[in-house]
């Protein structure tokens, strides 16, 4: 949930930067919403998750959802092309979480 909200919080810092090229009162929420996210993610790993696996998934979900967003908000436009590289990019960071996995299980000597 910790790194859900890391997320959710990039995003919401990454589209008020959008918006604050209009209304520059949305540099607030940019400057609070990036200290938040990466107070989270911080947080995450303090629990234990691995730094690779963190950041992936922190990563791969904030282009993912800051693209999805920033077409249906601000019109930009999201081809299938680019719905290609994100699902990419989701699947190369699965393979990154099952590889960190493999590491975590042979290091306590389970195979």
């Amino acid at each position: 949930m910790l790194l859900l909200g890391a997320v959710a919080t990039e995003v919401t810092a990454t589209m008020s930067l959008k918006a604050a090229l209009a209304q520059p009162a949305f540099y607030a929420v940019v400057a609070v919403g990036y200290l938040a996210s990466f107070l989270l993610l911080a947080r995450v790993l303090r629990l234990g998750l691995p730094l690779g696996v963190a950041y992936g998934i922190w990563a791969a979900l904030g282009v993912t959802a800051t693209a999805l967003l920033s077409a249906a908000v601000f019109g930009e436009p999201l081809t299938p092309v680019m719905l290609l590289g994100m699902a990419l990019i989701v699947v190369g960071v699965l393979v990154v979480e099952l590889g960190s996995d493999r590491a975590r299980r042979a290091g306590a000597g389970v195979r």
